[in-house]
């Protein structure tokens, strides 16, 4: 086997390598063991949106499959990453699926963030209510950031499979990226916006707002 400059053997995988080539190996299983677990039925909750009310099964525009992004609301940070993160491959998303973000949030405020952001989804507020205590009550919390997929067929919905976020996991981006510079969950914190004022302003300084 051929030798680097440092001397190292070009082409022998690292443990820290090895270790990644077995998590994709398990991520083959895990797809594989959501797909033969049974779909649970679940009601067709109310939501509100700027169109005014609506329920789960129309938030489905017409598919059989649904992925629902449920976000703690517009103060949560790291809910904030993970939907920039899928907003980046939404249309991908939804050449299989319909894809909603659902919060507690109003909906104006919902399309405040929105507009803020860049997000595009189609966005649906429960208030707090039923789909909240019901369907987003995961690792411990009442209104965890996680995501959903339900299934329709002959009008009735089922759960397919759902998962929590947390730093680290397979649902953002940004973690992988890190965790390959040594940057664990535990060592940064997202934030809502990276601008940093100027120690000097030459624009008059009047009205800043950070």
């Amino acid at each position: 086997m051929a030798q680097s400059e440092s001397g190292d053997m070009v082409g022998e995988m690292t443990e820290a390598q090895k270790l990644e080539m077995e998590i994709i190996e398990m991520s083959g299983r895990l797809a594989a063991l959501r797909a033969a677990e049974p779909a649970e039925p679940v009601p067709d909750y109310e939501f509100q949106t700027l169109s005014g009310p609506t329920r789960l099964s129309g938030l489905f525009a017409g598919r059989d499959r649904l992925l629902v992004i449920q976000n703690m609301g517009e103060a949560c940070r790291y809910c904030t990453v993970y939907a920039d993160g899928v907003n980046g491959v939404l249309a991908h998303l939804e050449d299989a699926m319909a894809v909603a973000l659902v919060s507690k949030d109003a909906p104006d405020v919902q399309r405040r963030m929105a507009l803020s952001r860049g997000w595009r989804f189609r966005m649906a507020s429960h208030g707090g209510g039923a789909y909240m205590k019901e369907q987003c009550k995961l690792a411990g919390y009442d209104n965890c950031p996680s995501a959903v997929v339900y299934e329709m067929s002959d009008g009735r919905i089922a759960r397919r499979g759902r998962t929590a976020f947390c730093p680290g996991d397979l649902y953002s981006p940004l973690w992988p990226f890190l965790s390959l510079a040594g940057v664990g969950g535990d060592d940064w914190t997202p934030q809502f916006a990276y601008w940093s004022r100027p120690q000097k302003l030459e624009d008059g300084g009047e009205d800043v707002r950070d």
